[in-house]
């Protein structure tokens, strides 16, 4: 699977959110690029895919990489 990254965002917990786009098929997906220290989610947990919609960001909050 090859992706690009499009951008990154903190959430208030100090996890840090990376949102990719699959080039093959062009969907976008996030991953904890990394853990907050003091985040106590569960399924916060780094490498792993995060629902945008669950976690209430909408992909316009990101930081666009150029």
């Amino acid at each position: 699977m090859l992706v690009r990254l499009l951008g990154f965002i903190t959430l208030g917990c100090g996890c840090v959110v990376g949102r990719y786009r699959e080039q093959g098929t062009n969907v976008d997906v996030a991953y904890i690029e990394d853990k907050g220290d003091t985040c106590a989610a569960a399924a916060h947990r780094r490498n792993h895919k995060v629902s945008l919609r669950r976690q209430s960001i909408v992909p316009s909050a990101f930081r666009r990489v150029a």
